[in-house]
């Protein structure tokens, strides 16, 4: 076994626009369609093979990490896969927020698992990332799914149909509001309010998506489904999404099933300068 350990960056990603569908008879999950797109936040990960087989030891800096996380999960898919079962040490220096709407641990396992892969000398193809990707979770789709890791992409399905789209370069503040809303939250929430209708419509059609991204942001007409349902009952999310727009941001919208916030803004000053006026009363990030 050589003695190597590679360094990585995950970032978190942001949903332009999420349309949550209603689940059909018989179906287990939601579709979805969206454009997701990486952000400036990043964790940063340092991978290393350590003696031993079988074993996957994981510290993080900010939180506690339950036995069953999604860096053990992506590790036994990929030993399960792969038959390379070398024992591992994984160090995570957590910037992306548990619990936020952000994508933070399926970012994680993402580059946990090109790590992987690198150290052990195996080409992560399409069917091995899809097959530890449909283990792992949902998200983890469009993380791998990006030729460099970072950029957007239009996702739809359960999450595992991703189309690469060219990345617009967008000044972004991400305000989180010191709310957990648990994923099982929101789709309750939203299932609730759907009943037996399904979702209420008012969306653009996917398959303009494309064009509306790449249009004026101040003209954008992306929703996210979540948004309304959550603000319902997490008021602070959408006081911040109000809180960004008066900042100047020419879109402002909830990411995934939150309780991350984020407003695009015309340049990179006029992004600093929200962060910094925003910052008095919430945790603020440029990203």
């Amino acid at each position: 076994m050589m003695d190597v350990s590679v360094r990585i960056f995950a970032p978190a990603k942001i949903n332009v626009g999420l349309r949550v569908l209603g689940k059909k008879e018989g179906d287990t999950y939601h579709g979805i369609e969206s454009i997701f797109q990486t952000v400036g936040l990043c964790d940063e990960i340092e991978v290393g093979l350590v003696p031993g087989r079988g074993q996957c030891y994981v510290s993080c800096d900010a939180m506690s990490l339950p036995e069953d996380n999604t860096i053990t999960r992506t590790y036994r898919s990929f030993v399960g896969l792969t038959g390379c079962g070398d024992s591992v040490s994984v160090s995570i220096k957590k910037r992306i927020p548990a619990g936020g709407g952000l994508g933070g641990g399926s970012s994680d396992a993402a580059s946990f698992l090109r790590a992987l892969a690198d150290l052990n000398g195996i080409c992560l193809d399409s069917g091995l990332s899809d097959a530890v990707a449909g283990d792992v979770g949902s998200d983890v789709f469009f993380f791998l799914g990006l030729r460099s890791g970072f950029g957007a992409a239009l996702v739809s399905g359960r999450g595992e149909v991703v189309r690469e789209i060219r990345a617009r370069d967008l000044h972004v503040v991400l305000v989180l509001p010191d709310v957990f809303s648990s994923t099982k939250e929101a789709y309750s929430l939203l299932d609730r309010e759907y009943g037996e209708e399904g979702d209420v419509g008012g969306y653009i059609d996917f398959e303009s998506y494309e064009d509306e991204y790449n249009g004026a942001v101040r003209g954008w007409r992306f929703r996210n489904s979540f948004t309304r349902v959550l603000s319902a009952v997490h008021p602070e999310i959408g006081e911040a999404v109000g809180a960004l727009l008066e900042s100047g941001a020419e879109f402002a919208d909830m990411s995934g099933s939150g309780s991350s916030v984020f407003g695009v803004f015309s340049s990179r000053e006029t992004a600093s300068s929200a962060a910094s006026a925003l910052g008095r009363r919430w945790r603020c990030v440029l990203a």
